[in-house]
């Protein structure tokens, strides 16, 4: 009696079979067909993609089909084919989930960052729920398979080997040749503008497989020395005039998904919930800032502002920071100012490994990263989601009093990320807010949202207050990393432009107001410029590009970019004479030390006593991890059974994949 594979058909993988190049063509098509369905979350949707993108549509199913070929190099076809299947579907789900929390769709590069969501266990990134379902499903398909594996008939082969494998090789080959001439009638594009537009417009498949072969930056047309050298000179905009003993303190603060609700017509407050952020509008420096992402991929906003570089020469979707600035160092913001003897340092709120930062910040050049490790955080947003952002207020404080010059300082918030509750959160918020033609659930969320954002204006306030009070001279910049991932148009905000946040600036020098609207890579050149501080590769090339009256975007001023960002990062370094000027720096987590003063036993539990501790130290005695609880950041407890008279205490701040940040001095217990 013949066997049966219960999801598996058996007259249907008969016919898979015996007509397996039909088979596989109408398989291609549907698989396709569904991956789009996933991605749009509309049937109707992946129907329009199939009637206004026909073009488009069969050259993801041929992929799909050159794919599925392989399944002619094996005798168990059906097992082959339901795994090709499953890691299909598995992309294409991946896809639709991601694109219900973010506006940015799944590509290669995120792949880079599973790492990061692992370390993420049981948090707004990944929750315990999810793991458990992730867990579950991975554990069901791999039963599934191994049944498969061991029920599936070896099926007959009409050609040989070698044939068979000339027959999937050349369909293999066949794809760029295809991609490139459906380049060249216009049917593909071989740059996204827009990424999440480029994979609507061009299928999902196309999009992910740019991501994953186009990656880094292209050699651009005229690279020679000569060339780079002469962009260089004519663009050196002379010695700084400013610097660390005599220049003002520079703040960068990156307000995380920061959006003036203001903007977007459908959305009435019971009151302005950013009164502070309006007030430092009208009365200082301020304009609309293009940024390179829409809903998440915050350190693309990053790269941008603190290398003066645009993302747009790299992959689709990729970040640099996961990438290239995982092993080559880079000229930045913070490289410029430490030449000129300012002190370089980042606060930010939440885990220093997350987008590689205590790694990249190393490689452009920082002195020292304060991450939530280092900081005794205690408050946290309504759903216990994020640290409020009230804590950086204190860490700027302390990163400026750990040098006695001028500081470079970049803060990083964090308490309006998302995601954003569906139901009501807060009985008696204090803003209301009602969205015209939004549902409840909509609503709820942008009312949970404002509130947020009138929290970080709060914060904005004191730490505009803190920094007055220092009495020292200080450029404070804030701006917008990307809109919230809310599902907004074009068409619903002010600026048509979804690619469009704000900037705002204080000072307490008498810098004059001067409204401008800029590219996210313009940012910090510009203000040093008015500061009269220039001496970097990059920031010297903004500043007289925009001297010039070249705009941002203009071909002219992109392809001297496009040289000396590939020159930088992945050339010859011609600008530097082939040296390398800004090497990584060894970075130091947290402005101030870990200390262990005491320890003393009580009621069967050893006490640690010190000063500057967090939930995110961990105790070590004989350099051994040894279960502690956090009282407060000055008190730690151990359980006396783990510590004897003699042994040697360490306390350290660990981050995710418990990297050790930083150690305090070392204790000998006496008991």
């Amino acid at each position: 009696m013949k066997q049966r594979i219960f999801f598996y058909p058996e007259k249907l993988a008969g016919f898979a079979n015996r007509h397996i190049v039909l088979f596989h063509i109408v398989l291609s098509l549907l698989t396709c067909f569904i991956m789009e369905w996933l991605s749009r979350h509309s049937l109707i949707s992946a129907y329009y993609f199939v009637t206004e993108h026909t073009g488009a549509y069969l050259y993801n199913s041929f992929v799909i089909f050159v794919i599925y070929s392989v399944i002619i190099l094996v005798r168990r076809r059906t097992f082959l084919r339901m795994v090709l299947l499953a890691i299909l579907m598995t992309f294409g789900i991946a896809n639709c989930v991601i694109l219900l929390n973010r506006v940015t769709p799944f590509g290669f590069t995120d792949l880079n960052m599973v790492t990061d969501l692992l370390t993420m266990q049981n948090t707004t990134y990944f929750t315990a729920q999810q793991g458990a379902i992730c867990f579950a499903a991975l554990v069901i398909y791999v039963v599934l398979m191994v049944f498969l594996f061991r029920h599936d008939k070896k099926q007959p082969v009409r050609f040989s080997f070698p044939v068979r494998l000339g027959i999937v090789a050349a369909l293999f080959l066949s794809v760029p040749i295809v991609t490139s001439g459906l380049i060249r009638v216009n049917i593909l594009t071989s740059y996204f503008g827009n990424l999440a537009q480029g994979y609507l417009d061009y299928g999902y498949v196309y999009g992910f497989a740019t991501s994953m072969l186009d990656r880094g930056i292209k050699k651009p047309s005229g690279y020679t020395p000569t060339a780079v050298q002469d962009i260089v000179k004519e663009t050196d905009m002379g010695a700084s005039t400013r610097t660390g003993g005599d220049g003002p303190n520079i703040i960068i603060v990156l307000l995380e998904s920061f959006f003036d609700v203001s903007e977007a017509d459908f959305i009435k407050t019971s009151e302005d919930p950013i009164p502070f952020f309006h007030e430092l509008e009208a009365n200082y420096s301020t304009g609309h800032l293009t940024v390179p992402v829409v809903g998440a991929g915050t350190c693309n906003t990053e790269f941008e502002i603190l290398t003066g570089m645009s993302c747009q020469f790299f992959g689709p979707g990729e970040y640099p920071q996961k990438t290239i600035l995982k092993h080559t160092d880079v000229e930045s913001v913070a490289d410029t100012l430490d030449t000129l003897g300012f002190g370089t340092h980042v606060v930010h709120n939440n885990g220093g490994n997350f987008y590689s930062r205590a790694n990249a910040f190393s490689m452009m050049g920082f002195d020292s990263f304060t991450c939530k490790e280092m900081l005794d955080i205690t408050d946290y947003t309504p759903i216990g989601s994020w640290a409020t952002d009230d804590i950086l207020v204190g860490g700027t404080a302390d990163a400026l009093d750990s040098t006695p010059q001028s500081d470079f300082i970049y803060t990083i918030t964090v308490e309006a990320h998302g995601d954003y509750p569906s139901e009501k959160v807060e009985e008696n918020p204090d803003i209301t807010v009602k969205c015209k033609g939004k549902d409840e659930e909509l609503s709820n969320r942008w009312e949970y949202y404002t509130n947020r954002i009138h929290d970080v204006d709060e914060f904005l306030r004191d730490y505009v207050a803190m920094l007055d009070a220092r009495d020292e001279d200080t450029l404070l910049i804030c701006f917008g990393d990307h809109l919230p991932t809310m599902g907004l148009y074009d068409h619903e905000v002010a600026t048509r432009d979804l690619y469009q946040t704000k900037y705002i600036t204080w000072n307490n020098f008498g810098m004059e107001k001067e409204d401008a609207d800029l590219t996210s890579y313009q940012l910090a050149s510009i203000y040093l410029d008015r500061l009269g501080i220039h001496d970097g590769t990059v920031v010297d090339y903004n500043q007289h590009q925009t001297a010039s009256g070249v705009a941002a975007r203009s071909s002219e001023y992109m392809h001297g970019l496009h040289l000396l960002q590939y020159d930088l990062l992945y050339g010859k370094r011609y600008a530097y004479g082939s040296k390398d000027f800004y090497p990584a720096s060894d970075i130091i987590m947290g402005s101030r030390p870990v200390q262990l003063d005491s320890a003393y036993r009580f009621d069967g539990t050893v006490h640690l006593y010190g000063d500057n501790f967090s939930r995110w130290s961990r105790v070590y005695v004989n350099g051994e991890r040894v279960r502690a609880e956090y009282r407060s950041g000055q008190c730690l407890e151990v359980d006396d059974s783990l510590v004897r008279p003699g042994d040697k205490v360490v306390v350290n701040q660990v981050g995710s994949s418990n990297t050790i940040f930083r150690s305090s001095n070392i204790l000998k217990y006496k008991g």
